[in-house]
């Protein structure tokens, strides 16, 4: 077994991000496996090195050891590129120049209904898609967001079944944790509901060169995860992820999702919560234990 935390280095840990650390690192040392820490930083306009050496100092006050190095997301835009230039020689990307406020008037326009919202937010309705071909000789576009072309992403990339529906397209993972409706399981991925209720997902960002659901495929795969262990919020997103494994030909880990810490009026806890930052609890006079116990470990 191979766990990981992979926070951002954009604030303080909280109890979130104490409970889903020690979920993992206890998980992996109950089966003598390891626990490997991944800094996401892709997002070079907010990551600080302070925050950096905070989350370094939290861990270890916590009682929390990595195993190997430190695995940094702004050290491997190289196989962030090469894993878009796959996927765009094989005409799945395609180039939007979109604004948000472009997407979320074009899927509120009256024709449309309210816009729908899916893991990656308002469901993209497709502006830039119709009719991109990519030229052979187009390199990868640099100053445009990249979006992944849903549809040919699943004709390409789940299994053929006929059921009772009629021949459809699948793919699967399994979860042994829980969603935030309680599944737990073999989760089925149908198709449609890729098409329908996820969308064409950004996969580059105009100023990141990434996404955090292509750099997150990537890095578990590189890190040699077999269990990933996060909050119950990215279950949803798991589609996406695991569409990406079978486009990349990566293997696909074991999901375990779990609950969130919630503060007093039920709403989960944020890094500009800064009540409840670990570094609070430890200048308070707070120990480990209490952390434990505070978060249900």
């Amino acid at each position: 077994m191979r766990t990981r935390f992979a926070p951002s280095p954009t604030g303080p840990l909280h109890l979130g991000h104490a409970y889903s650390a020690m979920l993992a690192h206890d998980m992996a040392r109950a089966e003598g496996g390891d626990f490997l820490l991944r800094i996401e930083d892709i997002d070079q306009s907010r990551a600080r090195p302070e925050w950096e050496e905070l989350i370094f100092e939290d861990l270890a006050w916590l009682g929390i050891i990595w195993d190997g190095p430190v695995l940094r997301q702004s050290d491997r835009m190289d196989a962030y590129e090469a894993a878009l230039t796959s996927l765009w020689r094989q005409g799945l990307l395609y180039p939007c120049t979109c604004t948000r406020r472009d997407i979320a008037e074009a899927a509120s326009a009256p024709q449309e209904g309210a816009p729908l919202l899916g893991p990656d937010g308002v469901i993209y309705p497709g502006t830039c898609r119709p009719g991109w071909v990519v030229p052979p000789e187009m390199d990868l576009p640099r100053d445009v967001a990249l979006r992944l072309d849903m549809g040919q992403a699943v004709a390409r990339a789940f299994d053929h079944r006929v059921g009772k529906a009629g021949a459809e397209r699948v793919a699967e993972f399994e979860e042994t944790g829980h969603g935030p409706n309680g599944e737990r399981g073999i989760m089925e991925i149908d198709a449609r509901h890729m098409t329908r209720e996820v969308g064409d997902v950004v996969l580059a960002r105009r100023d990141m060169g990434t996404s955090y659901h292509l750099s997150v495929v990537l890095d578990d795969a590189a890190q040699g995860i077999t269990h990933v262990i996060r909050g119950e919020d990215l279950f949803e997103a798991t589609a996406i992820h695991v569409t990406l494994q079978r486009l990349l030909n990566l293997p696909t880990p074991i999901y375990h999702h779990h609950r969130l810490i919630r503060d007093e009026a039920g709403k989960r806890l944020a890094k500009r919560d800064d009540a409840r930052a670990i570094r609070l609890y430890r200048d308070e006079g707070a120990s480990p234990e209490d952390i434990r116990r505070m978060v249900g470990l």
